[in-house]
């Protein structure tokens, strides 16, 4: 699954200030709400939820919040670059500042997996992840997400 297909426009927020973990779920959350239709009371919840069970902090400076809700007609997805990195309790005990937002639809299973995964091969080549934080504005941004993934031999 592309995701300039979940990425609509509007959910790249090229510099997002947060003072928290909770402060930035709870400002992913706003801004998922314009574009889904939805509570951003409900979106905040579905999100603080699943970090409960474990954070989405997947390392290197990345997060994935991600959750299900009912009823959403498709996939949705928001890309952040923070002002500044914020303590995610992430896997690797380092502040997150790229964070890509998944809201899914109850049935979304493998829709919401492949999403996951793209976000995953993306983010896994160290090239990528420079250039998502060196760049400054939306349109840089959507393009570089827009990309497949490389490899890079090492």
């Amino acid at each position: 699954m592309p995701l300039p297909d979940i990425i609509a426009d509007g959910a790249i927020i090229p510099s997002l200030r947060a003072e928290s973990k909770t402060h930035l779920l709870k400002e992913l959350a706003t801004r998922a709400a314009a574009l889904t239709g939805r509570a951003a009371d409900e979106i905040f919840t579905t999100l603080s939820e699943r970090e409960n069970l474990g954070s989405t902090g997947a390392g290197g400076g990345i997060a994935i919040p991600h959750g299900k809700l009912p009823k959403l007609p498709r996939v949705f997805g928001l890309f952040a670059r923070l002002e500044r990195p914020v303590d995610f309790d992430s896997i690797d005990g380092q502040p997150v500042d790229l964070v890509f937002t998944l809201l899914a639809p109850e049935g979304a299973g493998a829709d919401h997996l492949k999403a996951l995964s793209r976000i995953a091969r993306l983010t896994r080549d160290p090239a990528n992840v420079q250039k998502l934080r060196a760049a400054r504005d939306e349109a840089t941004l959507r393009v570089l997400l827009a990309q497949s993934p490389a490899t890079h031999a090492a």
